[in-house]
């Protein structure tokens, strides 16, 4: 299938949310591959399996999935040649482990679980290698009683290290060495025994030294009364390593011999980790397996987007029956996108074998292609438009949509002239029904809805919204056939009766109104616009106290009334200009002020006024202040 349309549906996120339920890298890998099947067997198997899965997590406490790590590395290293570390080892014998303990869980889970629990039969258990190895290898490291000749070896090693130890305790409890100890310890550089040695005292010390500190204080000598010994100890240890790699090689080659019986255990257990997360995911997600078919028949009841978690309106949609197109409407935001995901990516996980949060008796229709077409596709690089975008995807899909292809459409012939546009969206609807294609598309044209109305296998549904308070209820009505959700809003926030009639008449044979306008209305306007040119106003005067209408507040007049009715008024620090219509007389300055009053010292604030009277004294203070302001200025 298309990868853009995984993507748009966003199927790769869903397989995240399964992932997380994974025990192993094993499953999640198989989960990355994940895609979905044109099988109607494959399907039905896997689907059939998820309900035994399902069946078993609710009769048991737990799945015994530990130990069954990615172990390719591994073996991969095996097919090539190469020795094992022990580690490595170690994980082997954790996958076999698991790989038994997981065999005897399901072939005990038979009666609910038939067909899972046959995959265990192909289950190799490799009991004696995991003995062997859990002899040789102990607490991380390989065992003495792995071979009678390293427990030997082992012990040489420990009775010449004795006699070193001996050796240097002698050393350091010497009274002729004291002086020249720097800390009376025995230490190990590079596996060889040495003692710590005053740096200035190196030349006193018959020995060799292996290692100087970092800043230089101390040399670490391994003292020559012991150097017999240190190279007898490094052969122990040479013979140590030998013996180790031959039982290392050993138990590699126990795993080699049974290579492909491993890569066997690993795929089936890999299935049954990817099994068991799918069901969990459906535990998880109140998911349902669906019933399915090929004849293109979709029934979702109280469907759910797996992505959208919070406040959800379940779907209820059905196509393929009595209608092979639906066409959605509704208000922007509506839901109209999110209906159209809903049903693509339910569709998508079903033939991926995924179960999909729905009710009972929901039916998913098996396609062979599914191609969606949502959302901003313009192309920068293409230098293509909105529109040219979308027409070329849609062109893309033309070429290879058959008779069993779904495809989406989120607002059809959208992004140009809206009569080109609708005409251009119903033949593109025609041409993939002709096709056989299942078709569902949302828009916002009326003309497209008619043409739905009259073909019979077109059907209409709408995203419903509350009438009282106008906001999407993200419900769709699969049937229904209304007025514009614009007209309902408009009739709603007081639009005239016969504008909403005459603008339905328009939607529905575009017989326009072109009666002309009376001119005794026109001169009628113009009259009265003149009685209002003529209309008197107070005589404001500068200091008169006047209401500010808008404001509901208070000013001072500072300018009168010029030619255009507009009056300038101090308000709140600030000289504004406001028509005379606006104002309100409230006192005349004659009556707020007494005779002689400087009227001006109402516009100018008292540090102005002072600072005036400073400079007609002849205050050098006041001059410097003065001078200071202009040299800022500039």
């Amino acid at each position: 299938m298309n990868l853009d349309t995984f993507e748009k549906l966003q199927l790769n996120e869903v397989k995240e949310l399964v992932k997380i339920n994974c025990v192993s890298s094993l499953g999640k890998s198989l989960i990355d591959k994940l895609e979905p099947s044109a099988s109607y067997s494959v399907i039905k198997r896997k689907l059939s399996e998820n309900k035994e899965a399902r069946k078993v997590l609710e009769n048991s406490n737990h799945v015994p999935l530990e130990g069954l790590f990615n172990i390719y590395p591994v073996i991969d290293k095996v097919e090539k040649g190469m020795i094992l570390e022990v580690t490595e080892i170690i994980s082997c014998e954790d996958f076999l482990r698991g790989c038994r303990k997981i065999k005897g869980f399901m072939l005990d889970k038979e009666f609910y679980s038939p067909t899972l629990s046959s995959y265990a039969l192909n289950i190799t258990e490799c009991e004696s290698i995991e003995e062997e190895i859990k002899f040789s290898i102990k607490n991380n490291k390989i065992s003495s009683e792995a071979s009678k000749e390293l427990k030997k070896i082992r012990r040489n090693i420990e009775i010449c290290e004795g006699r070193i130890k001996e050796r240097l305790n002698k050393f350091l409890t010497s009274s002729t060495n004291k002086k020249y100890i720097q800390e009376f310890i025995i230490s190990k550089r590079d596996d060889r025994f040495v003692v710590p040695i005053k740096s200035s005292f190196k030349n006193e010390v018959d020995g060799t030294i292996l290692y100087t500190s970092s800043k230089g204080s101390t040399v670490f000598i391994e003292p020559a009364s012991i150097s017999k010994y240190s190279l007898e100890l490094i052969t122990l240890k040479s013979e140590e390593a030998i013996e180790e790699y031959k039982i290392l090689s050993y138990l590699t080659e126990l795993i080699y011999d049974k290579i492909t019986e491993i890569k066997l255990n690993m795929e089936i257990v890999s299935e049954y980790d990817m099994v068991f997360a799918k069901a969990k995911f459906s535990q998880n997600n109140k998911c349902i397996t669906p019933k399915i078919n090929n004849h293109g028949y979709t029934k979702i009841i109280k469907g759910k987007h797996p992505l959208l978690k919070v406040n959800v309106i379940p779907l209820d949609f059905e196509i393929g029956d009595k209608y092979r197109s639906l066409i959605i409407t509704g208000p922007n935001a509506g839901g109209k996108t999110v209906t159209l995901k809903t049903v693509g990516i339910l569709t998508l996980m079903t033939q991926c074998g995924l179960d999909i949060p729905a009710k009972e008796n929901t039916e998913i229709a098996i396609f062979e292609k599914v191609f969606v077409d949502i959302g901003d596709n313009q192309s920068i690089e293409n230098a293509l438009s909105t529109f040219s975008s979308h027409i070329k995807n849609i062109a893309n899909i033309m070429k290879e949509a058959n008779k069993n292809t779904l495809v989406l459409f989120d607002e059809i012939g959208s992004g140009t002239d809206p009569n080109d546009g609708a005409s251009l969206a119903i033949a593109l609807l025609e041409e993939f029904y002709q096709t056989g294609c299942i078709t569902i598309a949302s828009t916002h044209y009326e003309e497209i809805k008619h043409f739905a109305n009259k073909h019979p296998h077109f059907e209409n549904a709408g995203m419903m919204f509350d009438k009282e308070t106008l906001e999407p209820l993200y419900k769709l009505i699969i049937g229904r056939s209304e007025d514009s959700n614009a007209l309902f809003i408009s009739r709603k926030m007081g639009i005239k009766e016969k504008v909403l009639q005459k603008a339905k008449s328009y939607m529905d044979n575009k017989n326009y109104d072109f009666t002309l306008i009376n001119k005794n209305k026109i001169m009628q306007k113009t009259v009265e616009e003149e009685k209002i040119s003529l209309t008197t106003f107070p005589d404001f005067e500068i200091g008169d106290k006047v209401e500010l209408l808008d404001f509901e507040d208070f000013g001072i007049v500072y300018k009168s009334m010029d030619k255009f009715n507009n009056v300038e008024v101090l308000y709140k620090d600030e000289f504004i200009n406001i028509n005379a219509r606006r104002l309100k007389l409230q006192l005349k300055a004659k009556d707020l002020y007494p005779e002689g009053y400087d009227l001006d010292s109402l516009f100018v604030s008292f540090e102005k006024r002072k600072l005036d009277r400073d400079i007609e004294r002849g205050s050098k203070k006041a001059l410097k202040k003065i001078q200071k302001e202009i040299r800022n200025s500039r």
